[in-house]
């Protein structure tokens, strides 16, 4: 019985602290949720309006449902020869109705931002086609060799969101390999400053967070470049993962933060990119993913 009446006791005074914290919440005013989100890094959130520490971009107040905004690409001529001018033309449709779309959001200061790399991820073009009246994308440029090459672009269609879509072209005559990549991590002489890369952990583990921490020197006369304070281009050996991002933390000093995670257990080819002076520079690393154990 005193056991029972112990275990009334300690209800009644249980009963009595809840009711007294509902009182409390209800006279506490509540913290508005946030209203704003940017809509490249959906977990930079705010209360009020403003711009993305990390990309630049505006926070808009809605997000709309994500889907893929659908993208053909057409070479002229469709069969280049190694070092021959090519024309690529990049044409987005509405995902819903199939129009072309013909106006875009500025991302990192342009509207298109392309990627293309080739087979042997010896080769890197990082551009931006010029929009024509009819919403066509296009750009000039020469492939230096036979074989496959993909196409990373990187858009923001109006009303939609941020948009990353790969596609592949071919010079004709290669043959189709995986590249063979061995790990690189050695400090690098780029155009005017030397970058040092250190990554934690030291042996990045496929889909889970890696520290990517690159030191640049001299650091004196680093600007941004594009709107952030570095770019880096991620793709796997079989260039089946293509990662475009930006720094997670830099204030113009030496030492430049990116997060990555690695999809899968590869070696990974990164091009980071720091502009100095007027100057880009750019550095290539390989970085080895191992599986999870």
């Amino acid at each position: 019985m005193r056991r029972s009446r112990g275990s009334g006791f300690r209800n009644i005074g249980c009963a009595v602290i809840a009711l007294a914290a509902i009182a409390l919440a209800q006279t506490v005013p509540q913290q508005p949720s946030p209203d704003f989100v940017c809509p490249m890094h959906r977990d930079v959130r705010s209360a009020t309006p403003g711009t993305c520490p990390r990309c630049g971009m505006r926070l808009v107040g809605a997000i709309p449902d994500v889907n893929p905004y659908p993208l053909s690409l057409a070479l002229t001529p469709r069969a280049p020869k190694p070092g021959e001018r090519v024309v690529l033309s990049f044409k987005i449709r509405d995902p819903k109705t199939a129009t072309p779309v013909t106006r875009f959001e500025m991302v990192h200061e342009r509207l298109f931002h392309m990627f293309i790399v080739s087979q042997d991820l010896e080769f890197l073009i990082h551009e931006h086609p010029a929009l024509l009246p009819d919403g066509t994308f296009q750009y000039e440029c020469h492939l230096p060799k036979r074989g496959m090459y993909r196409v990373l672009a990187d858009y923001y269609p109006s009303g939609g969101t941020p948009q990353l879509t790969a596609s592949t072209i071919f010079v004709p005559g290669g043959v189709l390999q995986t590249a063979h990549l061995d790990p690189d991590l050695a400090a690098k002489q780029a155009a005017n400053l030397e970058v040092e890369l250190v990554s934690d952990p030291p042996r990045p583990i496929a889909g889970l967070p890696t520290l990517l921490f690159f030191r640049v020197q001299p650091a004196a006369g680093l600007e941004p470049y594009l709107g952030a304070w570095g770019h880096l281009l991620a793709a796997s050996d079989d260039l089946i993962d293509m990662i475009h991002t930006h720094p997670f933390l830099a204030d113009g000093g030496p030492r430049i933060q990116f997060n990555m995670i690695f999809p899968r257990a590869r070696p990974y080819r990164l091009w980071v990119q720091f502009q100095r002076m007027g100057v880009v520079n750019t550095a290539m690393f390989t970085v080895p993913v191992s599986a999870l154990r």
